[in-house]
């Protein structure tokens, strides 16, 4: 966008101050260096071409001020000089004071042939060209960065879009662990219980085999539900099937309901049931486990656990960014062979409705 009022700029200098046709051959080189070094500026390329652009303007600036009497033949010494700046790592504010005592000191020279208007001289020649140098070069500076920043946001947009993709893959990982994972476990159990029944309780093994298979299809269907961003969990099916599976596994569970959870909180709370459910069938040796719906969200206690089941708990790690990020806080908790998972959430974010009535299900 900028490149058209330069050239034009450049032809309307050449155009006032060519006179004859070897004025055109002396000054278009500088005018051609400003427009090439302009253009590989644009083009983060200027290393390659400022050295030889800037000698070549260098050379235009005296030869226009002693032979052709050209005030404006500066132009193209500051345009690339204001742009070659960004090439200086150190002493920038020195390499740019060498750039305006150099237009001033050339532009001085005009005094040798032209002794008869000092005057006319310094205005034309050295107040003004050194002025307009010093006002471009600020211009260039600042502009270039306001650039750099316009280019910073434009990484910072990137990097924020890999981000949000790589957050999407993980949550996605996550309810594919939670679904897949869980299932299987369960799977895992009543295959086994119904291998123990086929000989001595065949009706009980046909049931078995008969829910096995439903939950096979109930995650197929789910895994299509994840993978077209259609799936939600429900908390109170979670609740009712971490029930039937604690006592299908032959472990007491409890149920303390102090209050119904937000819809807002739900689905992710459900979600740590789910984990701690198959952590719990996976990892512990648990005869009883304490569920717990409050007001700031859910709490399962279990006996039952051995050694350190904090390591190996990786789910948890991932659900508890996942709390954190929606403003909650996630504790996991091993003493004395209980295990606590509590997720809960600040009064603000739980959304639950006053004169919540306690019940349990046992």
């Amino acid at each position: 966008m900028s490149l058209p009022p330069v050239v034009f700029a450049s032809v309307v200098l050449l155009a006032v101050d060519v006179h004859t046709w070897w004025h055109l051959i002396v000054l278009a080189p500088g005018a051609v260096a400003a427009l090439v070094a302009f253009e590989r500026w644009t083009a983060d390329d200027l290393a390659r071409v400022a050295r030889p652009c800037l000698i070549v303007a260098a050379v235009v600036w005296p030869l226009g001020v002693l032979l052709t009497g050209s005030p404006n033949a500066y132009w193209g010494f500051c345009a690339v000089g204001s742009l070659a700046l960004r090439q200086v790592p150190r002493r920038r504010a020195l390499a740019a004071a060498g750039i305006f005592a150099y237009v001033a000191t050339v532009g001085a020279t005009r005094l040798l042939v032209q002794q008869d208007d000092v005057r006319g001289v310094l205005i034309s020649y050295v107040l003004v060209p050194t002025a307009l140098t010093i006002a471009v070069t600020v211009l260039t500076v600042v502009g270039e960065r306001f650039y750099d920043l316009i280019r910073e946001l434009d990484h910072a947009r990137e990097r924020e879009a890999e981000l949000a993709v790589i957050r999407e893959r993980v949550r996605f990982a996550s309810d594919l662990h939670d679904i897949q994972g869980h299932t299987l476990h369960v799977v895992k159990l009543k295959i086994a219980l119904a291998q123990k029944l086929v000989l001595r309780d065949a009706e009980q093994a046909e049931k078995e085999l008969r829910e096995t298979y439903a939950l096979v299809s109930d995650t197929i269907t789910q895994t299509k539900e994840l993978a077209y961003a259609q799936r939600r969990l429900n908390l109170s099916a979670e609740i009712e099937n971490a029930k039937n599976l604690f006592e299908a596994a032959g472990i007491r569970v409890r149920v303390t309901r102090e209050a119904e959870v937000g819809p807002r909180n739900s689905e992710l709370l459900g979600q740590v049931l789910r984990e701690t459910t198959t952590n719990i069938l996976r990892h512990a040796q648990a005869t009883q486990v304490q569920i717990t719906l409050s007001e700031s969200g859910i709490a399962i206690v279990n006996d039952g656990v051995r050694g350190d089941a904090l390591s190996g708990l990786k789910g948890l790690s991932v659900l508890r960014q996942r709390v954190a990020g929606e403003g909650g806080e996630l504790t996991v908790e091993q003493q004395d062979g209980r295990f606590l998972t509590a997720a809960s959430f600040p009064p603000s974010r739980a959304e639950v409705p006053s004169g919540g009535q306690r019940k349990d299900d046992r």
